[in-house]
């Protein structure tokens, strides 16, 4: 799966889909899967810039110890193991873009459209937003507005980013580490870190590869919490000034800044959609999952329902039941026949798994 990552250089030709995804945690990866069993074509759409949602982001290297016949497994490991499994039917993939819109066509199908202008056609969606999109937590201090997008970023570095020669990183965790060592990459001759304490809350191995780029001179370390941004008389970012932990208040030049303190979820357009939001979540009917709005489905953490328990496998039910109620919708006239990989030539046919060495193999 190759996720789209950048926004269309034209206006686009709608993307025309039986099911559109919204979310790209273990759930919504699981639904595709499910989806691409009952043979209906498929896109995922999530806003963050990668794979994996609340596991990706909070706990990937964290072992998750409830999942069906797996002693230990981690957020990464979960997230990489449902990519593989969707090999087969290569769904289209959009990271780093929110579903901001929302319309019922007239001939029944639903039309959405993304913050960089994408526009999907659905005969019905999935919500599978978790606890909301993640948005950034920003960074409170006078004029940095202004700066956004020029010389200050709540992301990751990217080439074109004018990063000058004294570029800054304000943070700890794995994301800030990421963005020293990318900054690095990008050809900077020295990067400053700034977080409040001398520990990271980041993983083993991002802390070693920063240990290791502050024993070369490649990075600065500063121990302290960012005070006012120093501007020029146009209004560029000249330097930042930060209050130390032993009360003094120095300053530096600094030519930009990456800024990563985490994030924050949020319902955001979804909770305008007129889904009947009851505690932040949608509420859906058990049995089929669609919410008040018909072709529109929620599962996951953003759904409620009598006895509902925000577990992953929790989750994987909701979204089986789910695909095969929006396959029973788009095509009430086929016959209604459950059928398990075990021994359905359809089911294997799909995965492209060897019917007899799958006969051989079952118990």
């Amino acid at each position: 799966m190759t996720p789209e990552t950048s926004a269309p250089s034209s206006p686009p030709t709608p993307g025309e889909v039986d099911c559109l995804v919204v979310g790209a945690g273990p759930v919504g990866l699981y639904q595709v899967f499910q989806l691409g069993l009952q043979e209906l074509s498929c896109a995922v759409v999530d806003a963050l810039p990668f794979l994996g949602g609340q596991c990706a982001e909070l706990y990937p290297d964290k072992p998750i110890h409830d999942l069906p016949g797996l002693l230990a497994c981690s957020g990464a490991e979960l997230v990489g193991r449902l990519v593989r499994q969707l090999e087969p039917f290569k769904p289209r993939c959009v990271l780093g873009q929110e579903i901001v819109a929302l319309a019922a066509e007239p001939d029944g199908r639903w039309r959405l459209g993304d913050a960089a202008g994408r526009v999907w056609l659905a005969r019905s969606v999935v919500l599978a937003a978790g606890v909301g999109a993640f948005a950034p937590r920003r960074l409170k201090l006078a004029g940095i507005e202004a700066l956004e997008g020029r010389q200050v970023w709540h992301r990751e570095p990217r080439a074109g980013d004018s990063i000058g020669a004294v570029p800054w990183v304000h943070g700890g965790d794995d994301r800030a580490l990421d963005a020293v060592t990318a900054l690095v990459d990008l050809g900077a001759p020295v990067v400053h870190l700034l977080y409040r304490r001398e520990v990271y809350p980041a993983s083993a191995a991002r802390v070693a590869r920063l240990e290791g780029l502050i024993a070369e001179g490649r990075v600065v370390r500063h121990v302290g919490q960012p005070e006012s941004l120093l501007l020029d008389d146009a209004g560029r970012l000249v330097g930042i000034a930060w209050m130390a932990a032993d009360g003094s208040a120095p300053a530096a030049p600094a030519s930009s800044l990456h800024v990563s303190l985490g994030l924050n979820p949020r319902l955001g357009p979804l909770a305008d959609w007129d889904l009947g939001l009851a505690r932040k979540q949608v509420p859906v009917d058990p049995a089929t999952f669609e919410t008040r709005l018909p072709g529109i489905h929620a599962v996951g953490d953003v759904c409620s329902y009598p006895g509902k328990l925000k577990l992953i496998v929790s989750g994987f039910h909701e979204a089986t039941l789910a695909a095969h109620a929006i396959a029973h919708r788009l095509r009430p006239d086929a016959p209604r026949i459950l059928e398990y990989t075990t021994s359905s030539a359809r089911l294997q046919r799909i995965l492209g798994v060897d019917a007899t060495h799958a006969a051989r193999d079952t118990p």
